[in-house]
């Protein structure tokens, strides 16, 4: 991706239940503008809660125009049927993106929170913590999935670089 002023990136931390997202603008100074969840019910009917999902993330790409799209890669799950439902949210998050014409870009957890706090093994906290300190928060954002995102797309702003190089 080239080099633009007030580049706006999509964090994205996957889920079925909720799906965190968070819209950073890269200029002059990191600006959180907009951040928050997708959520859905478990009373409804799995095809309907990827179909909110889908068209919640679509009606946000148009609102903020961003740049590029960054999601947390599905690294590790220990419960089987969950990893499987998140993988699933995360192809229509993915196809998503392809429909709007965004660059995708996936990180770890663990990249994130090297990226982040400078330590692999960080805990939610401390992640939570630097998020507010780079973004000039007032306050922690919440819900955690919501904090997640902003830290995703801090960690492709930390690497934008590097990767701009390997693309």
């Amino acid at each position: 991706m080239a080099d633009k002023k007030n580049l706006i990136i999509l964090g994205i931390d996957p889920g079925l239940a909720t799906t965190g997202y968070a819209f950073i603008k890269n200029g002059a100074r990191l600006e959180a503008i907009d951040y928050g969840v997708i959520s859905t019910s478990s009373q409804q009917e799995f095809p309907i809660r990827l179909k909110f999902i889908y068209q919640s993330l679509n009606k946000l790409i148009k609102r903020y125009q961003p740049d590029v799209l960054v999601a947390e890669q599905l690294f590790f799950c220990k419960n089987v049927k969950t990893a499987l439902l998140v993988g699933q949210a995360r192809g229509v998050i993915l196809l998503t993106a392809i429909l709007n014409k965004l660059p995708v870009y996936e990180f770890t957890p663990l990249q994130v929170k090297q990226s982040v706090c400078g330590y692999g093994r960080a805990e939610k906290s401390q992640i939570q913590s630097m998020v507010k300190i780079l973004l000039k928060l007032k306050s922690i954002p919440k819900p955690d999935d919501a904090a997640d995102a902003l830290a995703i797309a801090l960690t492709y702003i930390n690497s934008k670089k590097f990767l701009d190089k390997t693309r």
